[in-house]
């Protein structure tokens, strides 16, 4: 896809300040192009982040929304959402195909 330069807008200082100190962190190097073009520094900074991400013990558990989803299924079920489904997404979300 090519984009018209007309309508590029710079990175700003904010944005080359943060990805010089995650490239400072990660040592690697922040390319040049990158730092000229807003969009191109955002991407940039988002997959450096996604690279240094830790993963959380919470990471399997399920997201609020889903907990909300199973537990007004189970008021209108008159029924109960098992306890092992609030430590695994997966379960969690069986549970909840199984119960619409």
């Amino acid at each position: 896809m090519q984009t018209n330069d007309y309508h590029q807008l710079p990175a700003t200082e904010k944005q080359i300040r943060f990805a010089r100190s995650l490239a400072a962190r990660a040592g690697t190097v922040l390319p040049d192009d990158v730092q000229q073009d807003r969009r191109e520094i955002s991407a940039w900074i988002d997959a450096q982040q996604a690279k240094s991400a830790k993963p959380s013990r919470f990471d399997s558990y399920p997201s609020s929304k889903q907990v909300q989803f199973a537990e007004r299924i189970a008021r209108y079920k008159r029924s109960q959402v098992p306890d092992e489904c609030f430590r695994d997404k997966a379960l969690m979300s069986k549970w909840i195909d199984c119960n619409k």
